[in-house]
């Protein structure tokens, strides 16, 4: 097996633990709320759990894989979560459900760090960004894939799917990662030579900015992008009953957004302008701010599915310069996909829970926690700001 056939193994897995976590997942909260009445405020509550448990995982995750090694770390996560699967489906219990949420999401940040530090590992410097893009492509790709299906399955088979299929999945990638790592310590490294791909160059009018401070800036993005994600996904149940969608209607046109961010994430990987500039970020941040009002305000369909085009592009950017900063600056690329993954539940959290909150304080509000994760994305905006004067300065 050559190094290269190898990678192609790595993005494998990458596709089907994405497509087998996100139908779990984001179908879970149809789950609850069909099975058990879970309302907004029940469905957000858990999006802030599974975001509290993400931000400690991530870490430990991290680190674990660093230390005992990135196949290691991808075969006990993938066997921990088929695991809480088969858990799963045998609890009949609103409070069982949500507890299963804490494992499912620690072992799950045993896969994600892992499989960001092996889909560069043994790579150039100036193949990262490559090699990023091809990953960001993957993964998004399978979420898109995942939410599209998940609705028709959902429908078609019954609830239970949520727990089948992925468990099912989870358990064939964890066979194969023990079939991968004997051939995997196998194989001749070979490096790719230097020049293959150009490595990003700060352009003129920044450089008096040190790199660390875009990976800082990212990381600052990142959280409040997923902020306003998991709040639309924990709501989704709510908003499809609102606008007279089935879980079917919902994965053909509450996907849309998915599918917007593949397009930026291609259209990013092929165009390295946007590396190491300011004004890319902030204009992304502008945008998810107002796309997530409009997505949870909008009147019709048409405004929603029109307001997910741009809330995709711009969560693609963002995302895409946490991963990419957190891969480029810096040797430790395990931890560093660990404090990325451990940002990204700093907003599942976030956003969720004071969405929870607001709905608490004014449950005669319909649309409170639109409003009050909007002034919690704003603050986000402001500290960008921020942090890029003292920067500059």
């Amino acid at each position: 097996m050559t190094l290269r056939q190898l990678k192609g193994c790595y993005y494998a897995l990458t596709a089907c633990n994405t497509i087998a976590s996100a139908y779990y997942l984001n179908y879970l909260f149809f789950f609850l709320h069909d099975r058990y009445g879970f309302g907004n405020r029940g469905n957000l509550l858990v999006a802030a759990l599974h975001g509290a448990t993400y931000i400690f995982a991530a870490w430990f995750g991290g680190r674990f894989a660093q230390v005992r090694g990135y196949l290691t770390s991808l075969a006990v996560g993938l066997a921990g979560l088929a695991l809480c699967m088969a858990v799963a489906y045998f609890v009949d219990s609103p409070v069982g459900q949500v507890l299963l949420i804490v494992p499912y999401t620690s072992v799950l940040l045993l896969t994600w760090p892992a499989l960001e530090a092996l889909v560069i590992e043994h790579e150039p410097a100036p193949r990262v960004p490559h090699m990023v893009g091809i990953y960001n492509l993957t993964w998004s790709s399978a979420t898109a894939l995942a939410y599209f299906s998940g609705g028709r399955l959902y429908d078609a088979i019954g609830r239970g799917a949520i727990f089948v299929i992925p468990g099912l999945m989870f358990l064939a990638q964890a066979g194969a990662v023990l079939w991968l790592r004997p051939r995997a310590a196998a194989v001749i490294v070979v490096p790719a030579p230097a020049d293959e791909v150009p490595h990003p160059e700060m352009p003129a009018s920044e450089r008096r900015v040190a790199p660390q401070a875009f990976l800082r800036l990212a990381w600052i993005a990142n959280p409040f992008a997923y902020m306003a994600m998991y709040t639309v996904l924990a709501v989704m149940p709510d908003l499809a009953r609102r606008l007279g969608l089935s879980p079917t209607r919902v994965g053909l046109f509450c996907s849309v957004w998915f599918f917007s961010r593949v397009v930026a994430f291609a259209v990013l990987w092929m165009w390295t302008g946007w590396h190491y500039r300011f004004r890319w970020m902030v204009a992304a941040f502008a945008a998810i701010i107002l796309s997530f009002a409009t997505i949870l305000l909008a009147p019709s369909l048409t405004v929603m599915v029109l307001a997910q085009v741009a809330f995709g592009l711009s969560a693609g950017l963002i995302y895409y310069s946490s991963l990419f900063y957190a891969m480029d600056v810096g040797e430790a690329k395990g931890e560093h996909g660990g404090l990325h993954e451990a940002a990204i539940g700093v907003g599942i959290c976030a956003g969720p829970a004071i969405g929870a909150l607001s709905i608490q304080i004014w449950p005669d509000l319909p649309s409170a926690n639109a409003f009050a994760v909007s002034a919690l994305l704003l603050t986000g905006f402001a500290a960008m700001l921020a942090t890029w004067y003292r920067a500059r300065q």
